[in-house]
């Protein structure tokens, strides 16, 4: 199967995203620091995120991005879809031209479970993500490090 790190990260971004906004834009800077995924990357991932209505944008001072619906709206399918990732075990990338041009003997086997990879990724949304226990210790070490990281004095030289 191939899933490849732009879908891992759309998910990982917009799930950090969920948990920290609240209500208030959460700035991309705040996600990379606490993801550890790069900035540049980041705008790149959000900018289809925003093109398929699943976060809007807020400029301005303490601007950033916020869920454009709620949590228990948005699929992690939908997410992988949004920055055009596919699910896809097939060899081919669907096409069916494995074998020399033509459908190879197990192309349906793999496409078949293409199909229920997806289906099972579109049964689970941010919401339930959020309430896992394990998301909610892992996302409050993140915090605790970025904040950490936050207030570190600044070594002067003499």
């Amino acid at each position: 199967m191939r899933l490849t790190t732009k879908g891992r990260y759309a998910v990982t971004a917009i799930l950090d995203l969920a948990l920290h906004g609240r209500g208030s834009p959460i700035s991309l800077a705040d996600i990379s620091a606490r993801q550890d995924i790069s900035l540049s990357y980041l705008e790149q991932l959000f900018a289809r995120l925003r093109r398929k209505g699943l976060v809007t944008s807020v400029r301005g001072p303490g601007g950033g991005y916020l869920l454009a619906r709620a949590p228990k709206d948005i699929s992690v399918a939908s997410v992988i879809d949004a920055v055009n990732e596919s699910i896809d075990a097939t060899r081919c990338q669907g096409t069916g031209d494995c074998q020399q041009g033509t459908t190879c003997l197990t192309h349906h086997l793999w496409s078949d479970l293409s199909d229920v990879i997806h289906d099972f990724l579109d049964r689970i949304t941010l919401e339930e993500l959020m309430h896992r226990h394990d998301v909610q210790r892992i996302a409050s070490r993140q915090q605790d490090s970025a904040s950490q990281i936050a207030v570190l004095p600044i070594a002067h030289t003499s």
